[in-house]
């Protein structure tokens, strides 16, 4: 009896995932979901937003972080110093790097007031473990902004998350990655712990982003 419990468990166990390899999303779908609902969502709590824009950070924790690989992102801006850092340190800096791109992404969502976004459309995706999903920001009387998310396809769990953003060909990962390096070999790790916190605790000012942009 316990035998044929156990093999019955097993054959669910193998259908379930038979179905969930089966149903998995296309990281162009996925991209285009995730982004239709984060920018739909600030275009609904606009008013709500404007008087309190701390509430963005709570937006893009909630609608982009559990798609985005910041564990990667954290760990590719390191480099090559990734192998010099304490060992004891990375938890730490990864925890707040979370942060810091959730302050990041709010930051650069400050100026959106309900353009239109439009993505690239959906094509078929094979043997890839990489794909760049690009949109563009259309509004009247201003040139367009272009997009590209990088997404990978993570060998352990088959899903896939974004982890790093270009906007007009400037890529978050390799600008962090530029800021980062002099700061690593000179002042080490917990100097770029200090400076991430540092911005983490300005608060978001929209007016300042709107007039940068």
């Amino acid at each position: 009896m316990k035998k044929w419990t156990l093999f019955l468990i097993s054959g669910i166990l193998m259908f379930c995932s038979a179905v969930t390899q089966a149903q998995e999303i296309n990281p162009y779908v996925l991209l285009e979901e995730v982004g239709t609902k984060t920018f739909n969502r600030i275009k609904q709590e606009r008013q709500l937003i404007d008087d309190n824009p701390e509430l963005l950070r709570k937006v893009m924790e909630e609608e982009l972080l559990p798609y985005i690989d910041y564990k990667f992102s954290a760990l590719k801006v390191l480099g090559k110093y990734y192998k010099s850092v304490p060992r004891d340190k990375i938890p730490e800096y990864i925890s707040i790097f979370r942060s810091y791109l959730i302050t990041t992404y709010a930051l650069g969502m400050a100026y959106y007031n309900g353009q239109d976004v439009e993505f690239q459309p959906v094509r078929e995706v094979t043997d890839e473990t990489m794909v760049t999903v690009r949109a563009v920001v259309k509004e009247s009387g201003r040139p367009d902004i272009n997009l590209a998310f990088k997404l990978r396809k993570n060998k352990n769990t088959n899903e896939w998350k974004a982890y790093d953003m270009v906007a007009e060909g400037i890529s978050l990962l390799s600008s962090k990655q530029s800021e980062f390096e002099s700061i690593l070999r000179k002042d080490g790790l917990q100097k770029v712990i200090d400076l991430m916190n540092n911005t983490i605790s300005k608060p978001i000012n929209i007016d300042a982003e709107k007039k940068g942009s």
